[in-house]
């Protein structure tokens, strides 16, 4: 960016002379002066101004035509170039061949269209940046130095870039924490609400992951780093906006279509032109017809058609907490009629409580909560999470299990004591032909409870029963995807009486209970192969199979490996509800990108016929300076109907 506003300044600095000393069309402004040797003056800063503003067009036209692709690069560079070498002869006409016989130059419109060019595109990679620089404000959040531990036990304030994975810091009751990192020693409640959007403490202990730029509470913490620079959660936040600005969308790839059919267009149009009026009224003026055509047709106001206006919506999705990885969801949206949602921590807080615990076995009910915990400690699934609670509360020594593995879609297993042991669901057990009472299991399910069972071998040693609070912004999200005629569908690995039970709460929406990853990612596929466009909300964990299968995959909260690989936009207030904002403002969105192109290339349809002398019989011809005219205001038009895009909600 700073290189084509620097390019903008020198070149308009060259081409004030230029527009003082230059007639418009052949007529003599009256702010224009003209003094001896003043067209040497003229061609000498157009030259200078032609080859160094016009250097960035020369370039990109180069990589399009090496690509076999022409498109705006292209067009503009042949426009330029035509006014310049048109001007060029013009100066040797006037100067050494006939004095007499005029021959009307174009170095005004050559100077103003540079000019204007390099504005627009100043223009556009200011508003590109912008989404970007929204986002780096969070970067702001981490403080400027860290309390580094010494060997000694010391301490030592070091700047951040200094800092290594691995090493310790001390983070102080009330301090930022610096860095992303896992805590060895201490025990607070950490608030990350500017960091995830997440409003509720979340408590900090031995092996808690801590995400650089939260807020410490009351107890000190010694945290030990593992992520620095582009490695940190703020880092990955910023490159996801980056990712998306970089990535082409389907309009930009319409646009550039339209670029190419618009280069053949005015390039068989001129020559036609020029040959027409070369046999009416002389090789001059065929070539300022031919001129005319190159020159309305310079594509500026296509080029920034959708990259203004993607630009604008992520910079508006970044404010509000809509981070778009992938610009194709936007356009996805357009033909979206299903969004599928994970049930635990998507349609429900995810926060879940022990409502019953049963031993059935010798074992007692003490016992049962003790080893459920011990298999549970080290993860951070929201099942897991509450067991442990309920265990710490009533006094439970918690001891990790040793040789613990995740069974996906079904629990977890481990070793204590030397026994194995397993955490399972009921569609295990039936799986397996082990015995459980089906009465207890649909009556507890029924409340709306997980219910999972404690099995070692083929024996079942006891019950737990959880249950989860469905978010209030999940009754708003399901009624406003019906009013825009999207259908809601539930997806959970969850049992079919705690799924039917949050189904029929939120409105009887349709849903599939007890599903595994894969199978997810199976009716995603299903429903895609009859031609239907679908969304996929989850929490980027179980769910990413189905996220990166899904037309847009947007994952609730932010900060996960899984989110940011699988997802195509990253919800970070985990609000449910902004799954709304986000249709909307990509609707919205797609509505202007269609807008712009209709501005920024539709007057061409017109104009190039025109600029041609289609209609010179009954006296009407666009020269080249109406015709630049034309295309500057195309562009303003088009930048203003970018900044108009705005977020409803």
């Amino acid at each position: 960016m700073d290189n084509f506003k620097r390019r903008f300044w020198i070149s308009l600095i060259l081409a004030i002379p230029i527009l003082l000393l230059s007639p418009f069309m052949g007529i003599v402004l009256p702010f224009q002066l003209t003094f001896p040797g003043s067209q040497w003056v003229v061609l000498v800063l157009a030259t200078i101004l032609f080859f160094y503003g016009g250097q960035p067009f020369f370039s990109g036209a180069k990589e399009e035509l090496k690509a076999k692709v022409p498109a705006m690069m292209t067009l503009i560079s042949m426009g330029i170039s035509v006014a310049y070498i048109y001007s060029v002869y013009s100066f040797i006409m006037n100067t050494f061949v006939d004095k007499y016989v005029m021959v009307m130059n174009f170095f005004w419109e050559l100077a103003s269209l540079i000019v204007i060019m390099l504005l627009g595109h100043w223009i556009e990679m200011s508003a590109v940046m912008s989404a970007g620089s929204a986002v780096k404000k969070m970067a702001a959040l981490l403080p400027n130095t860290a309390h580094l531990i010494q060997p000694d036990g010391s301490t030592k304030d070091v700047p951040l870039s200094d800092l290594m994975v691995g090493e310790e810091v001390l983070v102080q009751a009330g301090e930022k924490i610096p860095t992303d990192g896992v805590v060895v020693k201490g025990t607070s409640a950490v608030n990350e609400a500017l960091v995830t959007g997440e409003s509720k403490s979340v408590t900090k202990k031995v092996d808690s992951k801590v995400i650089g730029g939260s807020i410490n509470g009351d107890g000190a913490l010694i945290v030990k780093v593992t992520a620095t620079g582009k490695n940190g959660y703020l880092a990955q936040v910023i490159e996801l906006v980056a990712d998306a600005q970089k990535e082409k969308s389907k309009a930009e790839t319409v646009a550039d279509r339209v670029s190419r059919w618009l280069f053949y267009s005015a390039l068989s149009i001129g020559i036609l032109a020029l040959i027409v009026w070369t046999i009416i009224s002389g090789f001059s003026y065929g070539l300022e017809r031919m001129v005319t055509v190159l020159v309305i047709a310079c594509p500026h106001a296509l080029g920034l058609a959708v990259p203004l206006v993607i630009a604008r919506s992520t910079s508006i999705a970044a404010q509000n907490g809509l981070l778009i990885r992938n610009r194709q969801s936007i356009e996805a949206v357009k033909k979206l009629s299903y969004v599928f949602m994970d049930k635990t921590g998507t349609l429900t807080e995810g926060v879940f409580t022990v409502n019953a615990l049963e031993s059935l076995s010798d074992l007692t009910k003490q016992e049962v909560l003790q080893i459920l915990a011990d298999l549970e400690v080290n993860s951070s699934h929201p099942l897991a999470v509450g067991l442990v609670h309920t265990a710490k509360k009533e006094g439970v020594t918690v001891v990790p299990a040793q040789n613990v593995d995740i069974m996906q879609g079904i629990g977890v297993k481990g070793t204590i004591a030397g026994k194995d042991y397993a955490i399972v669901t009921a569609a295990y057990l039936k799986a397996h032909n082990m015995a459980y009472d089906q009465a207890q299991f649909d009556k507890l399910a029924g409340q709306g409870n997980s219910v999972s069972y404690l099995i070692s071998g083929d024996q079942v040693l006891g019950i737990v029963a959880q249950g989860d609070v469905i978010r209030p912004a999940s009754f708003e999200l399901v009624k406003h995807l019906r009013a825009m005629h999207i259908v809601p569908v539930m997806l959970t690995g969850d049992n079919d009486l705690a799924a039917k039970r949050v189904a029929h709460e939120l409105g009887d929406i349709a849903y599939k209970a007890q599903l595994l990853p894969g199978q997810k990612e199976e009716i995603i596929k299903e429903y895609q192969a009859k031609g239907n466009d679908v969304m996929m909300v989850g929490d980027g964990v179980n769910d990413a199979p189905s996220l990166s299968r899904a037309n847009i995959g947007v994952a609730i909260g932010a900060g996960t490996d899984v989110a940011i690989d699988s997802a195509d936009v990253v919800l970070v207030k985990s609000d449910p509800e902004d799954i709304i904002d986000f249709i909307d403002l990509a609707k919205a969105t797609n509505r202007k990108m269609i807008q712009n192109l209709w501005w920024g290339s539709g007057y061409n349809i017109i104009a190039m016929p025109l600029a041609a002398g289609v209609l010179a019989p009954i006296g009407i011809v666009l020269s080249p300076a109406i015709g630049a005219i034309i295309m500057s205001l195309s562009t303003i038009i088009v930048a203003i109907n970018a900044l108009t895009l705005h977020m409803r909600r």
